[in-house]
């Protein structure tokens, strides 16, 4: 039997999952995690004067660095959107399973 939540989600991810699937919607729903992600590394580099030791970054290095890490985060955010949908897929494939299972044994 199928519990509130299991048919709710069934619900939700039978509206959403096309929408879900397009590249633009999982960059745009995961880039605040990237950016999260790539946030610290930026702050390190761009603010480098805080540790004396570290060696001399020009300022072309640094546009260098900033495209490297921007470039981590794009796809941080597409592999981890990318995650997530395959995770909520599966979910939905094991619920139908199941659900059309109990139907079966009803009749």
């Amino acid at each position: 039997m199928l519990t509130d939540d299991e048919k709710s989600f069934i619900i939700y991810w039978e509206k959403n999952r096309e929408k879900d699937k397009k590249i633009v919607s999982k960059f745009l729903y995961g880039s605040p995690y990237g950016l999260l992600f790539a946030l610290p590394i930026l702050v390190a580099v761009i603010f480098h004067d805080w540790y004396k030791n570290m060696i001399y970054i020009s300022p072309t290095l640094i546009t260098l660095i900033i495209i490297g890490v921007l470039g981590i985060a794009v796809f941080y955010t597409l592999f981890s959107m990318q995650f997530k949908w395959d995770r909520n897929e599966q979910i939905y494939k094991e619920l139908k399973f199941k659900q059309s299972r109990e139907d079966a044994a009803h009749l």
